[in-house]
């Protein structure tokens, strides 16, 4: 789980690409999204994990004890009190993967990019106002994002 957080992600990146090379897969789409998904699942882990070594064990048993099944008693009591760790989990596996470009240009075949490889790309030429159009954009959604996150954390806390 601490691999991604000492290893250098041009490391990460090399591995990845000599793996999907060795199980002779495409590079695409899929092959990014894996990776990624590789790459933030120990962060998200983390995050979820901190949070399940708070919580007391009695509230699922006593949602057992009352009769409900494990997924039932998961669902109703063990989700709602872990959701803003699972949502601050994804925001941060959101924000990692929109930063990454190394792991991407790695893992990416010819034809597939991602956003922070376009921008890469046209930054090389020159910053254009489609450029600082992409980057306001992604502002905005980060602070819309940013916002939801607190007001669940917030309403986590009150709960």
């Amino acid at each position: 789980i601490y691999l991604p957080f000492i290893m250098p992600s041009m490391i990460t990146g090399l591995s990845l690409l000599l793996l999907f090379v060795a199980l002779d897969w495409d590079r695409g789409y899929w092959t990014v999204t894996l990776a990624h998904m590789a790459f933030t699942t120990s962060f998200v882990a983390l995050v979820v994990d901190a949070r399940l070594a708070d919580l007391d064990p009695s509230c699922e048993e006593a949602a057992r004890d009352l009769g409900a099944t494990a997924f039932s008693a998961f669902r109703r009591v063990t989700l709602p009190m872990i959701s803003p760790a699972v949502t601050a989990g994804f925001l941060l596996a959101f924000t990692l993967s929109l930063d990454d470009l190394v792991i991407a240009s790695f893992t990416s075949g010819p034809g597939a990019t991602t956003l922070p490889m376009r921008l890469y790309g046209q930054m090389r030429l020159g910053v254009t106002p489609e450029i600082n159009a992409i980057g306001s954009m992604v502002l905005a959604v980060s602070l819309i994002l940013l916002i939801t996150a607190q007001s669940i954390l917030q309403r986590g806390r009150k709960a």
